[in-house]
C-alpha cells in the first residue's frame, strides 16, 4: 500500500478516534475477493517441499516454511456519513533456514509454483552463509517433534466477512445515531476485522494449516459544553476478541449489571454508545480530583494495559537480554532477578501467566509460527518472579527444554520472532463482587477504561489515566471525577495489590495492533484480570499546572 493511501484511510476519521497508526498491508481487493478460498492445502503442501528440499540441498541444517494469506477489512464511519470501507489482501511465503549455524530469511510474494518457493528457499541459505561469516556464536535451537499433517481453526460462529457490508454500516450509523440522541455533538464509529489463513512446514515433520479470526468494534464519542466551549470524550469499553461477527450479538443473560454495563461473552456496542454519551455530559460536570494517595479498584477494561506494559513487556526474554529495545526499551527484570528465586514482582495476591490457548483471546492459536505447540505457563506465582516469555533459539538461556510457544510474524514476508503471549492476571479464589470489594474503601477511586499512559525505558516508572473515575468515600461511590492518572513503579504497584474479584468477573481486554521490532510488525494480544484492589497509590490531577 502507497503511504499516500494509507495517509488518506488514516486521516478519515481514525486520528480522531486516538487510535494507533492502523497497518494497513496488501492489495485493495472486492468484498467478493475476501470471501473466496485460497490455494488448497494439497498445493500449499508441494509448495512447502518444494522449499524444504531445495534449502536442504543447499546446505540447510533446519528449515521452516511460511505460506500466508491475509484479509483485512475496515468499515469507518462518522456521524451519518461512511468514510471508507477498506479490503485488503496480501498473499506470499516466507522461508527461513539455519545454514553454518546462522538464520537467514527469503519471501516470494504470490507464489504459485515450486520454482518460486525452492528459489526463496535458495536465497534464504545464501544469505544464512553470508550472516555467517560475522556470527559470535552459533543459533541453539531447542528441540521440536514434528506433528504431521494437522490444522487448528479459531472456534467462531460466523465469519466476519461473510456478514453484508450493508449490515455492518447500519450498526455503526445506528450506533452513531443513538450517541447523537442521547446528547453527543461528534462521534467516530469503526469495525476492525482480520482474517489469517496460514500454513506451516518444517524440516522437523510438521505440516500445519491454520485459519485465525480476530474483531475489534470501536467508537470515540465527543460532547461539548455550549456555555463553556470544554468537551468531554469517551471512547468505547469493547474488548478487540479473537472471535467471529457473534461477538456483537449478544445474549442478554451474559450481561453483568454495574455503574457500567459489561457481557462477559460478547458486546452490545449500541447500549455501550448510549451510556458513552450520557457519561460524557457527566464528565463534563464531574469534580477535578484532588491529588494525594487513594485505594484504586481497576476494572478489567482499564487493567488489561497496565499488565500489557508492566509485566507483558519486560517479562519477554529479548527485552530483558538487550535484543530489543523498540517502542520503550529494554526490562528492569534482568535475570539476576529471576535467578535469586524470590524476585518479588509484587503481592501474595499477584499470579500473573501465559496463555496462548485461551479461548476468544487474541492471541489463541494451536501452534506458533515456529510449529510450537502452544501453552499456558506461569510468570508471577504468588508475586515472585517464576519465567519469562521466550522461543526456540532463547530458552537455552533459561535453562527450558522446550519452547514456549509465542514466536509470532505479522505477515508471510516478516521474520518471526518473540512476541508478548497472552498475560493474564489470575482471578481471585475467594468469591467476591466488585460491590463486595468497593465496601470497605474509605477513600479511593473506582477506573474503567483505558487511556493515555508513560513509561520508562525499563517498563518501571510508569503512569497511567482511564475512560471514567468514580470516587468512593466509605464504601460508597460518591461521583464521577476527572483529570487522573496514577503514578508508581512496577514492584511497587503489584506489591499494593490486595484483593482480586473471583472468576465471574474475569474479562478480556488486549491490543489489536501491539507494536514491537525493527522493521516494526504488530501483533494481537489479549490480558485478562477480574477487577482488582491497590491500596495507596499515588493520584496526580492531570488538568493542574505544576
Amino acid at each position: 500500500m502507497k503511504r499516500r493511501d494509507f495517509m488518506q484511510l488514516s486521516g478519515m476519521g481514525f486520528g480522531a478516534m486516538m487510535l494507533p497508526n492502523v497497518p494497513i498491508v496488501g492489495n485493495y481487493v472486492s468484498q467478493e475477493a475476501l470471501l473466496e478460498s485460497g490455494i488448497d492445502v494439497a498445493l500449499k503442501k508441494r509448495l512447502a517441499d518444494a522449499a524444504l528440499n531445495a534449502a536442504k540441498s543447499k546446505g540447510a541444517t533446519y528449515t521452516d516454511v511460511r505460506i500466508g494469506r491475509y484479509l483485512q477489512q475496515f468499515v469507518v464511519t462518522r456521524e451519518d456519513k461512511v468514510q471508507n470501507i477498506v479490503n485488503t489482501e496480501s498473499y506470499g511465503v516466507g522461508v527461513r533456514v539455519i545454514a553454518n549455524g546462522c538464520w537467514g530469511f527469503a519471501a516470494v510474494v504470490d507464489a504459485k509454483s515450486e520454482a518460486d518457493t525452492a528459489k526463496a528457499a535458495e536465497e534464504a541459505v545464501a544469505i544464512a552463509k553470508a550472516n555467517a561469516r560475522l556470527m559470535k556464536q552459533p543459533v541453539q535451537l531447542a528441540p521440536q517433534k514434528g506433528y504431521g499433517e494437522v490444522s487448528w481453526k479459531a472456534p467462531i460462529q460466523k465469519n466476519a466477512f461473510e456478514i453484508p457490508i450493508k449490515e455492518k454500516v447500519d450498526l455503526l450509523l445506528g450506533v452513531n445515531d443513538a450517541a447523537l440522541k442521547n446528547g453527543a455533538n461528534y462521534v467516530n464509529s469503526v469495525l476492525f476485522m482480520v482474517n489469517e489463513q496460514k500454513y506451516f512446514a518444517s524440516s522437523d515433520g510438521s505440516y500445519i494449516d491454520q485459519d485465525i479470526h480476530r474483531i475489534w468494534p470501536i467508537f470515540a464519542v465527543t460532547t461539548i459544553d455550549p456555555k463553556t466551549g470544554k468537551f468531554e470524550t469517551r471512547q468505547s469499553l469493547s474488548a478487540p476478541v479473537g472471535m467471529g461477527y457473534e461477538y456483537l450479538q449478544v445474549n442478554p443473560k451474559d450481561k453483568v449489571t454495574g455503574i457500567t454495563t459489561r457481557y462477559n461473552k460478547g458486546y452490545d456496542m449500541l447500549e455501550d454508545v448510549i451510556s458513552a454519551a450520557k457519561q460524557t455530559k457527566e464528565k463534563l460536570a464531574a469534580k477535578s480530583v484532588e491529588a494525594g494517595k487513594y485505594d484504586l479498584v481497576l476494572d478489567p477494561s482499564h487493567l488489561w494495559l497496565t499488565i500489557h506494559e508492566s509485566v507483558g513487556h519486560p517479562l519477554e526474554l529479548d527485552r530483558v537480554l538487550g535484543y530489543e529495545a523498540n517502542f520503550a526499551g529494554t526490562s528492569f527484570a534482568t535475570l539476576d532477578k529471576w535467578q535469586s528465586k524470590n524476585f518479588n514482582y509484587g503481592s501474595k495476591e499477584v499470579n500473573l501467566f501465559a496463555d496462548k490457548t485461551q479461548v476468544g483471546s487474541l492471541g489463541a492459536v494451536g501452534w506458533d509460527d515456529e510449529g510450537v505447540e502452544t501453552k499456558k505457563w506461569d510468570l508471577v506465582k504468588e508475586g515472585t518472579l517464576v519465567n519469562y516469555q521466550a522461543i526456540r533459539d532463547q530458552v537455552h538461556i533459561i535453562g527450558e527444554k522446550e519452547s514456549q510457544g509465542c514466536c509470532y510474524a505479522d505477515s508471510w514476508s516478516s521474520v518471526q520472532f518473540q512476541r508478548m503471549a497472552n498475560v493474564s492476571l489470575a482471578a481471585g479464589k475467594t468469591p467476591l463482587s466488585v460491590s463486595e470489594m468497593i465496601k470497605d474503601v474509605k477513600k479511593g477511586i473506582y477506573i474503567i477504561g483505558d487511556g493515555s499512559f508513560s513509561i520508562d525505558q525499563q517498563r518501571y516508572n510508569f503512569q497511567f489515566g482511564g475512560q471514567l473515575y468514580y470516587e468512593i468515600k466509605d464504601g460508597q461511590i460518591a461521583g464521577m471525577l476527572k483529570d487522573v492518572a496514577y503514578q508508581s513503579n512496577t514492584q511497587e504497584f503489584w506489591n499494593s495489590c490486595v484483593k482480586v474479584c473471583d472468576e465471574r468477573d474475569y474479562r478480556l481486554g488486549g491490543s489489536f495492533f501491539d507494536g514491537k521490532g525493527q522493521p516494526q510488525q504488530v501483533s494481537a494480544v489479549s490480558h485478562g484480570s477480574s477487577t482488582a484492589r491497590f491500596n495507596g497509590v499515588n493520584v496526580i490531577n492531570t488538568a493542574r499546572k505544576i
